[in-house]
């Protein structure tokens, strides 16, 4: 049998666990992770996979990049968006959620979002 230390205590790390690790500054960002930028294949399943959009309503934003979003059928959903959503999306704006590839789309606008 092997001996197991006890794991040492985290200390929580904002943006980190949003994936943001070596990232400074929007502006610059290249990284294609969930909540950076919205990359051609992501964008492309999200249109294919068409009955996979969630309406929604814009609750709350925040300068952080996190999102709340009011479903349509009820639920609530909080997303994280790397650049804020370039400061366009407002409360009471609708919106539409891809529940499978991280896509949000407010009007002409798509955003790769990470659950947050």
């Amino acid at each position: 049998m092997s001996h197991r230390e006890p794991h040492a205590a985290t200390t929580p790390r904002t943006g980190e666990a949003m994936g943001m690790r070596g990232c400074e500054h929007p502006g610059a960002c290249t990284s294609e992770r969930a909540g950076h930028g919205l990359n051609a294949v992501q964008q492309r399943l999200a249109t294919v996979a068409a009955s996979k959009w969630i309406d929604a309503i814009v609750t709350s934003v925040d300068a952080n990049g996190f999102a709340w979003l009011a479903t349509l059928d009820g639920g609530i959903r909080r997303v994280w968006q790397h650049d804020a959503f370039a400061g366009t999306l407002q409360v009471g704006d609708p919106v539409a959620l891809h529940g499978v590839y991280g896509v949000l789309a407010a009007g002409a606008q798509q955003f790769s979002v990470a659950d947050a």
